[in-house]
């Protein structure tokens, strides 16, 4: 049995004639940046999140960094996230001259835990990154509290999280700005690298605007210093056709992973805790399981891929040996990144290869 951890290509079938047409009609458009599709696709993606602005931009890292740089975060300030999340979510505030900060997550949602957000605020404190990591949402509702009551900017790092809601709202919104990434493996990936900025707030817009096109509003004069950081019209045209599918494909990803908690669910590995079904959407369907290593390698031999996502957090990687962080700082982190194993999930991946990849797992335990 063939089995992918992700398959781009089977996607690609399902939608082939109108990605023809559009690239295309792109091509011989001969406006190749910024043009027409990305006027339009910032209008349809801002419609479908229910946001006043989105700004499309190079990469979801960008993203993140001019948002935080509008926001005139730099130097001399301190800025809190999660330990357990791809580098991006840190790098982007060390980039702008700023102090990551790192607080421990919650046990079951992986995400920053809000009980010790309090506790690493100081009055060099500017704004808060909560990531809602693998698709699933934060506890937004709680920082956002937590934001308000010291005055800090609550920027959302939705990279992994297109479509995924909490009490009717979409994530990303729900802060000061979010972040979105369409890097190709993402639920709304393009067949490049683009990302996203949304807000409602009209200044923040603006500057974001300012920033990505190396400060300037007229050709050839610049108001600012910015960046080189376009979403290429090409890849807006695609991922024009993908919006439209962004909710079944999301709502097949929420099946596939009822069906592995169905399967899974007398076994020693712990599946996602979810609060409300529609507050994930599983860009990735990940366990924390004893054993993770000697599991992986037994799924292996039996031709089913996993990934390990991530296997060292942040506070304890070598860029930020300086910041003076010590194993055993964020137990709930460190432990995640000890057990934590990502099945294989898509839209189109057949329920064959999930009782195939369960059975596998039951297998594994009850040998041991």
């Amino acid at each position: 049995m063939q089995i992918n951890f992700l398959d781009l290509k089977t996607q690609y079938e399902t939608i082939k004639e109108e990605i023809k047409n559009v690239l295309l009609a792109a091509v011989e458009s001969g406006q190749y940046i910024m043009g027409p599709n990305v006027k339009v696709f910032e209008q349809e993606i801002a419609s479908y999140l229910g946001v006043k602005h989105a700004i499309a931009v190079a990469n979801g890292t960008d993203a993140l960094v001019m948002t935080l740089d509008a926001l005139r975060i730099g130097p001399g300030d301190e800025v809190i996230t999660s330990p357990y999340t791809f580098f991006a979510s840190a790098e982007c505030i060390s980039r702008v001259g700023a102090k990551p900060v790192f607080t421990d997550i919650d046990a079951d949602t992986l995400n920053m835990n809000p009980e010790e957000i309090e506790k690493k605020i100081t009055e060099k404190t500017k704004a808060i990154i909560p990531v809602h990591i693998f698709g699933q949402a934060a506890d937004i509702e709680r920082i956002m509290a937590i934001a308000e009551k010291y005055g800090l900017h609550v920027i959302e790092d939705a990279c992994q999280a297109i479509g995924a809601e909490i009490n009717g709202r979409k994530l990303g919104t729900i802060g000061k700005a979010g972040c979105f990434s369409f890097f190709p493996t993402k639920n709304l990936g393009a067949y490049g690298d683009g990302g996203l900025v949304v807000t409602n707030d009209d200044d923040l817009a603006e500057k974001i605007k300012l920033l990505r096109v190396h400060g300037s509003r007229v050709k050839y004069f610049h108001t600012i210093i910015g960046y080189n950081s376009r979403l290429d019209e090409i890849q807006a045209a695609i991922l024009r056709v993908k919006l439209k599918h962004i909710d079944a494909w999301n709502e097949a990803r929420r099946q596939k992973a009822k069906l592995y908690n169905e399967l899974l669910q007398n076994t020693p590995v712990k599946t996602p805790g979810v609060k409300d079904e529609k507050s994930h959407v599983y860009h990735l369907y990940t366990i924390l399981a004893p054993e993770r290593d000697e599991l992986k390698k037994y799924l292996e031999q039996k031709g089913i891929p996993t990934g390990i996502y991530y296997p060292l957090p942040l506070h304890l990687q070598e860029a930020y040996k300086n910041l003076g962080y010590k194993k055993g700082d964020l137990p709930v982190a460190e432990e995640t990144c000890e057990k934590n194993l990502s099945l294989p999930l898509y839209p189109e991946l057949p329920e064959k290869h999930i009782k195939y990849i369960a059975d596998a797992i039951i297998e594994y335990y009850k040998k041991g």
